[in-house]
């Protein structure tokens, strides 16, 4: 799982060849959620608030890198880090 970006203790990452709708994977400690792209849903798993809080203002920020790199993902591609939250 080629990861994205990292801040905070939080590990972005995406998958290759994943399932839609585009999504990345968020980890942060033990809690772990699949996160959607477009509108932030918790497509599975969770994770604590704080945490939370901090990926959905990075989604927000990086929206369109994550769809270009959702995009690579789907092609095989490498992908391409994106900056973290600071």
């Amino acid at each position: 799982m080629p990861e994205l970006s990292r801040f905070f203790g939080i590990i972005i990452a995406m998958y290759y060849n994943d399932h839609a709708p585009p999504h990345f994977h968020a980890k942060y400690g033990d809690d772990e959620a699949s996160i959607r792209i477009d509108n932030g849903e918790v497509m599975e798993g969770a994770l604590g608030t704080r945490a939370r809080r901090l990926v959905d203002e990075w989604r927000i920020l990086h929206q369109i890198e994550l769809l270009e790199d959702w995009t690579r993902a789907q092609a095989r591609q490498p992908l391409n880090k994106i900056e973290p939250l600071e």
